[in-house]
């Protein structure tokens, strides 16, 4: 998955939805309409969600940290005031 796709499913109820909703949609194609194509196509595309989200999902996010020596210090004496 691509980095702003990880970043807007980073919150765990997100990911929940997305595949409560293919479940669901499976369950009807199933049930009740009977239609095997869309029922492998959404099938596939549960099993696809609950590998993407569920095992493969990146279980920390990513920290952006700057090097010591970029940060500057409050007792440098090399400020414009000196």
């Amino acid at each position: 998955m691509k980095e702003n796709e990880v970043s807007w499913f980073r919150p765990l109820w997100r990911r929940v939805a997305v595949t409560v909703f293919l479940a669901i949609w499976l369950a009807w194609e199933l049930i009740w309409t009977q239609d095997q194509f869309w029922a492998f196509l959404v099938g596939a595309a549960l099993l696809y969600s609950l590998y993407n989200f569920f095992y493969a999902f990146p279980k920390e996010e990513p920290v952006n940290v700057q090097p010591p020596e970029a940060a500057p210090t409050p007792d440098s004496k090399d400020g414009p005031g000196s």
